[in-house]
């Protein structure tokens, strides 16, 4: 069996394609916007192919389809602050990518997507509850999912807001934001500390991807919500656990705003139902950076926004 991962040098690509290098052949399309790190090491596996290319390309997509059972569609403009910095690309890639994959592809499409689509919403989100993104990057994501849903195969995975180390590191997500401002500061400031965002691991993500293969017979033409109820956590969670690991100045802010304003609690009882666990919890994750960022330093292309300044 043969999978293509669009977008797969990236941050979750980074951690999936050795995954499932394991048990399949991969080839990966990706423009290497971000760096080419995360593929280098299986260059010389001829259980992997490479083709660099634009999601935005037609021609492209169709040479990358050749011959695959089926695609893994990660390739976009992810987060709040870059869709704002290009909101034009965020919308030719998240959007108009998409469609021009789904035009093309006559295999099943796992598609990734975010709970950024819920925005604001007061109780529980589950996955029939109406997308009102607040951002950029959730209105693309959403135009994106109505998009995959005319195909005749598909599965559409709406991710909490990941944290944990890849390959091609992400230092522009808000756990591993707040651990390396603790580590490398020795202070943070916090924003609207009461509202709630949900977490995952990246190593869970890329195991959700591959249960989703493994089960895409029963989990077809559905929307799941992937994470865990246990990683609901308010900022101020977050920003005190971390309290937990580096001793640090901890400041919550009274006045302004952050301009990123998602605020929802989500359930994850549909994946949950079908089989998926989470594995990775916070502290996992936290104690794995802490190592890494004791000398890891900052560069443009560890946020997804600076690439394009």
């Amino acid at each position: 069996m043969q999978i293509l991962v669009t977008g797969g040098a990236g941050y979750i690509g980074s951690v999936l394609i050795p995954e499932l290098l394991k048990k399949y052949d991969v080839r990966v399309l990706d423009n290497l916007t971000y760096g080419y790190h995360g593929i280098l090491p299986h260059l010389g596996n001829p259980s992997f192919e490479f083709i660099k290319g634009d999601i935005r390309k037609r021609d492209d997509i169709i040479s990358s389809l050749k011959n695959v059972d089926m695609v893994v569609h990660l390739a976009a403009i992810v987060g709040y602050p870059a869709c704002k910095t290009r909101p034009d690309l965020a919308y030719d890639v998240n959007y108009k990518g998409t469609k021009k994959l789904v035009e093309v592809c006559s295999v099943p499409i796992i598609f990734a997507s975010t709970c950024s689509v819920y925005g604001k919403v007061k109780g529980i989100c589950c996955e029939n509850t109406p997308v009102r993104p607040l951002t950029e990057y959730g209105v693309t994501k959403a135009k994106a999912e109505k998009m995959i849903r005319k195909h005749m195969d598909y599965i559409i995975y709406r991710f909490s807001t990941a944290f944990g180390l890849s390959s091609r590191l992400r230092l522009d997500l808000l756990v591993n934001d707040f651990l390396y401002k603790a580590m490398k500061n020795r202070e943070l400031i916090v924003f609207e500390k009461d509202y709630w965002r949900t977490f995952i691991h990246v190593k869970d993500i890329a195991r959700s991807l591959i249960f989703a293969i493994e089960h895409f017979d029963k989990m077809n033409q559905e929307t799941y919500n992937v994470g865990s109820e246990e990683l609901c956590l308010r900022k101020e969670d977050v920003a005190l656990k971390i309290k937990e690991y580096v001793d640090y100045d901890l400041k919550f802010a009274e006045f302004d705003s952050d301009p990123d304003q998602r605020n929802y609690k989500v359930s994850f009882q549909k994946i949950k139902s079908v089989g998926f666990r989470i594995k990775y919890d916070l502290d996992y994750g936290i104690q794995e950076m802490f190592k890494g960022f004791e000398f890891i330093e900052a560069k443009e292309n560890y946020y997804n926004d600076m690439v394009f300044i």
